[in-house]
């Protein structure tokens, strides 16, 4: 299982964006290959941030009813995995062992999410957000092809 972050999301929503076209065949092109993609609730909650909020404000200022038709579709595509009890207690070992700090207990807490669900991978364009956590490997969308295949990360 993959997990996929907020700004593939928005990327593929963005249809101007120049990341656009790659975060939608990366996405496509697991999906072919039988990859499972998943999203938590907060990837929701971050996507529902960034649509609706002023685009003076960095964000796409898309109207609420928008925003959530679109998580609607995004629902049909993208498997949803509810938070689990063990995610508090995987998040509270992540941002201690690794000493995180100010906004990056979020991306801890996908992480956390992610080894809860067995999942060690996240497809992302923010690799510098996760590259201290050593149980996780990203993967970015230029780096998946119509071959694309997972390879085990070793214990």
């Amino acid at each position: 299982m993959i997990l996929v972050d907020t700004n593939i999301l928005l990327r593929i929503e963005q249809k101007n964006h120049p990341q656009s076209a790659q975060a939608f065949q990366a996405t496509e092109n697991l999906i072919k290959n039988d990859c499972e993609l998943f999203v938590v609730p907060q990837i929701f909650a971050e996507f529902w941030n960034v649509a609706t909020r002023p685009s003076d404000k960095n964000g796409l200022g898309m109207s609420c009813g928008w925003t959530a038709s679109k998580i609607k579709q995004l629902r049909e595509i993208f498997t949803l995995q509810h938070d689990q009890p063990q995610n508090y207690d995987q998040w509270l070992d992540l941002v201690s062992r690794y000493e995180v700090k100010g906004k990056n207990v979020h991306d801890a807490r996908l992480v956390a999410a992610m080894l809860v669900q067995d999942s060690t991978y996240v497809l992302t364009y923010n690799v510098n957000d996760f590259k201290r956590f050593q149980e996780i490997t990203v993967i970015q969308p230029g780096d998946v092809d119509e071959e694309f295949a997972l390879i085990e990360k070793p214990s």
